[in-house]
């Protein structure tokens, strides 16, 4: 018989080798993990490009990809290299024979133990550090980019001379450049040592010398490397104090030299620099001399120095030449930060204005008739009136309006400017019927319309309405009124979150009116979901494999996503800083949310800085409203950027605004073709531009302490303001900025403005008062007035405390309480009237039949004399002591034809009453609407009945 394997006990069996078969089969399996694996990882890179290929940003998505690329590879390979190289170096330096010793013997089987796999240990080491540094490096992206393309600022900084673009473009890329040799330094210190260690060159308990000549020379290299970068790192730091931040009680929050960092810092970093280039050469000489004898002596001499001439010479210049006498020491440098703050800010050219803050109580008459015209008075608050929209506009439950509504300018029936409270009806995914993927993504996929009331005005004839409520331009579904024919579909928005599938198979619900009306998606924005691997690539992305096999989803299947105005913003210039309030238009037909952004750095030299998200925050800022920051901390910004994204397409368009920036140049360098001149804007466009309110809060933050420009006054801290609490509100934010049409001191027009006040310090009286020009269509645009207050006047906590007292007030919040009411008060205006300071509130009652804000009453003060009355016209008249409405303009009476006599007899008498009478029924009837152009035409019809009608009377001389 055949021997067959067995042994005297029976056959061998196999035991631990798995079939042919199952090797194959876990092969497989290991594969495919593997590539299952890949495409995880691919796929959000390939719905990336797709993307941006969709949004035609693509350069924006190449050019970052392959600016981290290339940082990763070349900063990786450098400290892999650079790593690995001293390794083998160690390696190839080290002893022949080892010493006997029991610390020798115990290495021995560390050594025994990697020598089979010493290249694969040296390729890990290397690997690991090369992935680490190449993964911090590319992340410094940003600031090669701004080395490479950096364009001259044309200003110098005071102290060396240097253009402003060496500390904003080239000071970070150098930092990090020598952070980095820094660590490569440290770390192949390290990897040298110890690997000499490991193999004899360097002994710690064993007999003998400590360090073999070679290893003292290898590591004696490498120290002198490090000294030598350090030597390097004080040069910069000279300059680096230009950027430094330091506590200064004077100022606060203080950037750039001061007296004892020119006079004492400075000097020590040269002669730092000095030791330790001297100090390097030493190490390095050591090849030579064997010895690290005066290696370590100089290097203790250079530490020594950086205590003795780096800390404790500075601490004595400080505590006895610049404490006894601050304010003269430090006024030189104060005037340096003033001017760089002022103009990184672009506050240079604001300069306060006194202004008296009482006006004269002889004038009233007069007072009164200014009042007319010093403001439109938005009585409509934005920031109150939205659930009033919701309720009389929103249509059904799937449709939302914004918390916090926006101020826009239309054109009136009378073709004049008007100022409108406006907000888009967008899709609440939250209020749809039923909730079902399907429904979530398919069906409901877009808000429809913008809803527009005046923002001077309320209903106040129950025949239009319910009294109180906002008088609506713009309503209904589809709307109709005064913004035309436009493209109603909203896709994206502000509250537009979720991604929707449009333009297959499945129908999208459109609006709800007598029926459902539906409708497929003809836009060109989002990504095909045609082909199946897209198809799986956004499945695995976005966590949802109902993507990959839907029936839903087929021929001309788009994909949208990434659709709020900020974002889509932030990803196609990831350079910019975002404001926190996008605002939409309706523009030749279609809707465009207009977004305001900002190029930002902190390296301007002497410039203080500011955080963002703290300065742009106030009452009104929530997660939506809040500033998308590329860098919190700054000392320069520019509102360089106006960019628009179509409601309906999601195309978004960069424009250039400001020309003259710097920052944008040199980010426009590196992305070309990304951003569009200025002259490419349209006039529709441009009539609904505005001043940014996060760059306006910015400057007035600054202005706090940057409106005084004499350095002993500002060191003093006499004269400086603070934002006050928004007199509305119980939290202590700060007071949001306004946008209103006013007319300022000496001027004879309305301009589109954005205005504040200001507290002194500490106090809650009214300080200043600052508007800038916020209408983008004209000359004046971002001119800043600042109006300081000479006298003690009310400030805003003041005046609304006082408001509060009025009999009136607890007479009607009393009222309220009583049908289960509550009181909203609106936004406190603050507009300057001859000499004064005129405060307007709306206040509002929610609750009862309507629980909904309804404009009932409005406050107004002057003087210190408050009211509190049912319209804005009595409040004006009573405040004034008037008992009429004073017109805005005095209109002549119409000529008389003198070719015929005027008419005589009963019939003429009786038709000249009948027209007085309804010239006065118009007048009252434009009083209480507050137009006054219609009242001034009353007026003069008026006259010229009386007058007609005392021609008429009998006896009366023709002549």
């Amino acid at each position: 018989m055949p021997d067959r394997g067995g042994g005297p006990t029976g056959p061998r069996i196999r035991v631990g080798r798995p079939s042919r078969r199952v090797r194959t089969l876990l092969m497989t399996l290991g594969v495919l993990a593997v590539l299952a694996m890949a495409f995880v990882m691919f796929a959000g890179f390939w719905t990336d490009w797709l993307w941006y290929r969709s949004v035609k940003y693509s350069s924006v998505f190449t050019t970052t990809l392959w600016t981290k690329i290339g940082l990763f590879a070349v900063f990786g390979l450098l400290m892999a290299g650079a790593v690995g190289l001293n390794i083998w170096l160690a390696h190839r330096l080290r002893p022949p024979l080892s010493a006997m010793s029991l610390e020798q013997q115990s290495l021995d089987r560390y050594r025994m133990g990697i020598a089979p796999y010493k290249k694969w240990v040296l390729l890990g080491i290397t690997a690991l550090v090369g992935l680490i540094a190449g993964a911090s490096a590319s992340s410094q992206w940003r600031t090669w980019l701004m080395w490479v393309n950096g364009v001259p600022f044309g200003q110098k900084d005071p102290q060396f001379r240097m253009d402003v673009a060496f500390y904003a473009f080239d000071l970070p890329w150098y930092r990090f450049l020598l952070g980095f040799g820094f660590a490569a330094a440290v770390l192949s210190l390290i990897a040298a040592a110890l690997t000499h260690y490991l193999y004899g060159g360097l002994r710690v308990t064993s007999p003998g010398a400590r360090a073999t000549a070679a290893a003292t020379g290898h590591l004696s290299v490498l120290l002198g490397i490090f000294v030598a970068l350090k030597a390097v790192a004080y040069w910069l730091d000279r300059y680096g104090l230009a950027v430094k931040s330091s506590d200064f009680k004077a100022a606060g929050n203080w950037t750039g030299l001061r007296y004892v960092d020119a006079n004492a810092y400075l000097p020590a970093k040269t002669i730092l620099f000095c030791i330790a280039v001297i100090c390097a050469v030493l190490f390095f000489a050591t090849l030579w001399r064997r010895t690290w004898q005066l290696p370590v002596i100089g290097f203790g001499l250079m530490v020594l120095s950086a205590i003795l001439i780096g800390g404790l010479y500075p601490a004595i210049v400080q505590k006895f030449q610049v404490q006894p006498n601050e304010q003269a020491k430090e006024a030189p440098y104060i005037q340096k930060n003033i001017e760089a703050t002022r103009e990184a800010y672009g506050i240079a050219a604001a300069k306060a204005e006194d202004y008296p803050g009482k006006g004269d109580p002889k004038r009233k008459a007069q007072q009164r008739e200014d009042a007319t015209t010093a403001a439109s008075y938005r009585v409509v608050d934005s920031n109150v009136v939205s659930p009033a929209f919701q309720q009389l506009q929103q249509e059904r439950k799937y449709y939302q309006f914004p918390a916090t509504l926006d101020v826009d300018r239309y054109t009136g029936p009378d073709g004049k400017p008007q100022d409108t409270v406006i907000g888009l009806r967008e899709l609440n995914i939250k209020g749809i019927p039923k909730r079902n993927w399907i429904n979530d993504h398919f069906t409901y996929t877009h808000g429809y319309g913008a809803i527009a009331a005046k923002g001077t005005s309320v209903i106040d004839d129950p025949d239009k309405g319910t009294v109180g409520a906002p008088d609506f331009t713009e309503s209904g579904l589809p709307t109709t009124g005064q913004l035309g024919k436009y493209e109603q579909r909203i896709y994206y928005g502000e509250k537009t979150e979720q991604y929707s599938i449009v333009g297959g198979p499945q129908k999208e619900l459109d609006y709800e009116k007598n029926g459902e009306e539906t409708t497929s998606y003809k836009g060109k924005s989002g990504v095909n979901l045609s082909n199946a691997f897209n198809r799986a690539a956004y499945a695995v992305s976005f966590s949802e494999p109902q993507i990959l096999y839907s029936g839903a989803i087929g021929e001309g299947s788009r994909i949208l996503y990434n659709r709020t105005p900020k974002e889509r913003v932030e990803a196609v210039a990831p350079w910019l800083t975002i404001d926190g309030d996008a605002y939409p238009a309706v523009v030749d037909g279609r809707i465009k949310w207009i977004v305001d952004a900002y190029t930002t750095t902190n390296g301007y030299p002497y410039a203080s800085r500011t955080t963002l998200g703290d300065t742009t925050a106030d009452s009104l800022t929530d997660r939506q409203r809040a500033v998308v920051a590329q860098q919190n901390q700054v000392n320069y910004i520019r509102n360089s950027v106006k960019a628009t994204v179509d409601a309906y397409d999601g195309t978004v368009d960069l424009y250039q605004w400001d020309t003259k920036d710097p920052v944008l140049k040199t980010w426009m360098k590196a992305f070309p073709d990304t951003v569009k001149e200025k002259s490419e804007i349209e006039p529709g466009l441009l009539a609904h531009l505005r001043y940014p309110q996060d760059m306006f809060k910015v400057q007035r933050e600054l202005l706090t302490r940057y409106h005084v420009t004499d350095p002993e006054q500002f060191y003093s801290g006499s004269d400086a303001w603070q934002v006050p609490d928004d007199p509305t509100k119980k939290d202590g934010s700060a007071v949001p900025p306004y946008y209103l049409s006013l007319k300022m001191p000496g001027e004879n027009d309305q301009k589109f403005s954005l205005t504040t006040t200001f507290t002194p310090s500490g106090r809650p009286n009214l300080g200043a008062f600052m508007a800038i020009d916020a209408d983008a269509t004209g000359e004046g645009y971002g001119a800043i007035r600042l109006l300081r207050v000479t006298s003690t006047v009310q400030g805003p906590s003041q005046v609304q405390s006082e408001l509060n007292s009025v009999p009136e007030v607890a007479t009607f919040v009393r009222d309220l309480r009583g049908t289960d009411s509550e009181i909203d008060y609106g936004n406190l205006l603050t507009v300057p009237l001859d000499g004064g300071f005129l405060y307007i509130e709306p206040v509002y009652a929610r609750g009862g039949a309507a629980n909904y804000p309804l404009l009932k009453k409005v406050a107004v003060s002057y003087g210190g004399k408050p009211v509190f009355k049912d319209s804005l016209a009595e409040a004006l008249n009573a405040v004034f002591g008037v008992d009429g409405a004073q017109p805005p303009t005095t209109t002549p009476p119409p000529p008389t034809d003198t070719t015929q006599p005027p008419a005589t007899g009963s019939a003429a008498l009786k038709q000249a009453i009948a027209d007085a009478q309804k010239a006065y029924d118009e007048g009252q009837a434009a009083l209480k609407k507050n137009d006054w152009a219609a009242y001034g035409k009353a007026q003069a019809d008026l006259q010229a009945a009386l007058e007609r009608a005392a021609a008429a009377q009998p006896g009366t001389p023709s002549g």
